[in-house]
């Protein structure tokens, strides 16, 4: 069975003959795009046999300068989908489309609405880590929620300019050639303790689904719940084909979410720790706990998030890799 049966077998609810896995990391910033960014994917994929390919996505927002003060929420503008700084992503997925010859199913990874405002209030690095799983303390977010006191109405017209240049931006991703989207979400970066109730759905719920439902074509889009989800069960209503999350790190477990989550899992291997510091062992035996935990219901093997290639053994990753070949 190829990898695109694979994974369509298990978005389907048919089984497979064995779990799809794949991993993924933020390459060095001088493979965010152009040939180097291709060669980087296509290396990565052969390396270890992956079964599907989340296109990296680390190329800015098309926005001059940073929002400092909420008047600076103004110069954020309504986008086509294709200014410069979207076309270096677009033609990583056409480029990567033409060099696979559709061996796999790819994904391209979107930020939403307010993941994307934070990278514009936040300055940027030149090195990207595995995300804190705990959001409260996050500066730029709470910068943001700053703003909100403010000027709500100037916050959220800029969030919804945001979701609806990312909807643009997802319809030509597809143009592109991307089977799909990586949405990433994460709501504990809003919803901390001592701040306003419900301001995710308040602020960002919406154009999420708008996001999503302009990419409604896709065959293979993904959620990927980052953080440690304050209502990881409406993220898990959202229209994908599969849901993403650091079940070891965060939580809620597989087997917690298993008879009521409508889209396929994909999860089950721990990015910070098992990763980093466990043996081979260790990352076997996730493998085969995830499946357990998993009993009867679709599930792809994939980790909580990105991990540091600089930290993680590649005997690790390649132990994850038989655990389900095996």
């Amino acid at each position: 069975m190829g990898p695109i049966e694979r994974v369509k077998c298990v978005l389907e609810g048919r089984k497979p003959d064995r779990p799809p896995i794949s991993f993924w990391y933020h390459f060095p910033t001088d493979q965010a795009c152009g040939p180097a960014a291709v060669k980087a994917h296509v290396d990565h994929l052969e390396a270890f046999d992956l079964d599907f390919l989340k296109v990296m996505n680390d190329n800015r927002y098309p926005h001059d300068g940073r929002i400092e003060r909420v008047a600076d929420l103004a110069s954020v503008t309504l986008l086509r989908g294709d200014e410069p700084e979207f076309t270096r992503q677009l033609d990583l997925i056409a480029d990567l489309k033409r060099a696979l010859h559709g061996r796999v199913l790819m994904a391209t990874t979107l930020f939403n609405a307010w993941a994307t405002l934070r990278h514009l209030v936040r300055p940027p690095r030149k090195k990207h880590s595995p995300p804190a799983m705990t959001g409260s303390a996050d500066a730029p977010s709470n910068k943001i929620k700053e703003f909100f006191v403010e000027d709500p109405e100037a916050l959220k017209s800029a969030l919804r300019r945001i979701g609806t240049s990312l909807a643009r931006f997802a319809q030509c991703c597809l143009q592109a050639g991307a089977d799909g989207v990586f949405l990433s979400v994460r709501d504990d970066w809003l919803e901390s303790s001592g701040g306003p109730p419900r301001l995710y759905d308040e602020l960002v719920r919406s154009s999420d689904l708008e996001i999503l439902d302009a990419a409604s074509d896709g065959r293979f889009n993904l959620l990927h719940v980052c953080g440690t989800s304050v209502d990881f069960r409406k993220f898990a209503e959202y229209p994908v084909h599969a849901v993403n999350w650091a079940d070891r790190a965060a939580g809620p477990s597989i087997a917690e979410v298993r008879a009521w989550v409508r889209p396929a899992i994909c999860a089950g291997v721990d990015n910070l720790v098992t990763l980093a510091e466990g043996t081979i062992q260790d990352c076997d035996a996730e493998v085969k706990d995830a499946l357990d935990q998993a009993g009867g219901h679709p599930i792809m093997i994939g980790p909580g998030c990105t991990y540091d290639p600089e930290n993680v053994p590649r005997a690790n990753l390649e132990a994850a890799c038989r655990a389900v070949r095996r």
